[in-house]
């Protein structure tokens, strides 16, 4: 199985994220879309993740909450624009922390190829300056470590169904 790829090209707007899971493309999905399953995964080990909402169709939103060990709260929301399952979804994210609207939108396609499942996240941000803020913020070692995640749990659901 690859390692993690995150590729932010000089000038652009977007950040695309390359990982393949040796898992089928509808277990992945249901990593990806479960709101059991994403507290387990995503982002860093350190903070606690609490779905509040994942309503996953086209039109539905989602709102996630992280607590760092210190109790600090730190609340993304989005909503649906397509759910294809188990091949794409696209959607939008927001971090609620920033005084501005940042609205970002990121399309994840997964695509099988004998048992392994290639998930590619493309992320658009509203300006470059933008994208170039979330390379800053150190968002790479928390999506590094979300995809490490994403791995071990798609492993061990793996070896179980």
């Amino acid at each position: 199985m690859s390692k993690t790829q995150i590729v932010a090209a000089p000038g652009k707007q977007e950040i695309v994220m390359t990982r393949d899971f040796d898992a089928p493309r509808e277990l992945v999905y249901r990593v990806l879309t479960d709101p059991e399953l994403r507290p387990q995964w995503w982002g860093p080990s350190y903070l606690t993740t609490t779905v509040e909402t994942m309503d996953v169709r086209e039109g539905g939103t989602w709102r996630f909450i992280q607590r760092d060990p210190e109790g600090n709260e730190f609340a993304f929301r989005g909503v649906y624009h397509v759910v294809d399952a188990p091949s794409q979804v696209v959607e939008t994210f927001e971090f609620e922390g920033l005084p501005e609207r940042h609205v970002v939108l990121e399309t994840a396609n997964l695509v099988e190829h004998d048992g392994v499942t290639t998930l590619t996240q493309t992320s658009v941000f509203q300006s470059v300056a933008d994208r170039d803020g979330m390379v800053a913020s150190g968002m790479e070692k928390g999506a590094l470590e979300s995809m490490e995640r994403a791995a071990e749990l798609l492993a061990s659901l793996h070896v179980n169904s």
